[in-house]
């Protein structure tokens, strides 16, 4: 009987292995403030959850806005 592997496999994008990971605190920023947010600042926050994004500083800001804010039906009702 072999023996299974307990360890999780990380999930490679583009060549690169990398692993969700979690932070204590889940970051609380507007829309505007990562509209103004410079790239280092993007690149540090988005590493830090383990989510390397290669590319444009825009297409930076539309991933980290699409990863970490979600519409509310308040926002959602604005922003029609």
């Amino acid at each position: 009987m072999a023996a299974s592997g307990g360890g999780q496999k990380a999930a490679g994008c583009g060549g690169r292995q990398f692993q969700f990971q979690m932070p204590l605190h889940y970051p609380r920023y507007r829309r505007e403030e990562y509209e103004r947010m410079p790239e280092w600042q993007l690149d540090r926050l988005l590493s830090e959850y383990g989510l390397p994004v290669d590319g444009t500083l825009p297409h930076k800001r539309a991933f980290a806005i699409g990863a970490f804010l979600w519409a509310t039906n308040n926002n959602a009702a604005a922003q029609t």
